[in-house]
């Protein structure tokens, strides 16, 4: 995994935009621009593509240390620093609000509910151990006595 990839699955798991990752690292009076910041996430078969080195990298943690938890003497909540990063995250208006994703069942006759499922297509029922009505388990190969050889009388 490269710094570029952890730089990329902290912005994204922290919700965070570039000018904020701007900010996180001016904390630590790390000074970068918005598009170099844009190099470090692009593909890295493109053109404009930078690596990610090890000081920007270890600026950035140490500026969400302090982003994060605040100073010693002005210490914050992360949780809270955190619910307010998702509260600036604006929403789209065109879209409409989505229900619940929820898996359909098998059988489209089993989710209405009122009938019993068609046969067609209805999975079939486990096998169950203690099922009282088959018929009694027969056996198939006789007891046999086995004396390998040996006379019991000797």
């Amino acid at each position: 995994m490269t710094n570029n990839d952890i730089l990329k699955k902290l912005r994204v798991a922290l919700m965070l935009r570039d000018d904020q990752i701007v900010e996180i690292l001016e904390l630590v009076d790390f000074r970068i621009s918005k598009s170099e910041l844009g190099a470090f996430f692009r593909a890295e078969d493109h053109e404009n593509y930078m690596e990610c080195g090890d000081q920007v990298l270890r600026n950035f943690l140490n500026g969400l240390v302090i982003h994060l938890r605040g100073t010693k003497e002005n210490p914050k909540n992360p949780n809270d620093v955190l619910a307010k990063h998702k509260a600036e995250i604006p929403k789209k208006e065109n879209t409409k609000d989505r229900p619940e994703f929820k898996a359909a069942p098998k059988d489209s006759e089993r989710a209405r509910g009122d009938q019993k499922p068609s046969k067609t297509g209805a999975a079939k029922k486990p096998f169950k151990k203690n099922n009282t009505k088959t018929a009694p388990k027969v056996q198939v190969v006789e007891k046999v006595i086995y004396k390998n050889g040996k006379n019991k009388n000797s």
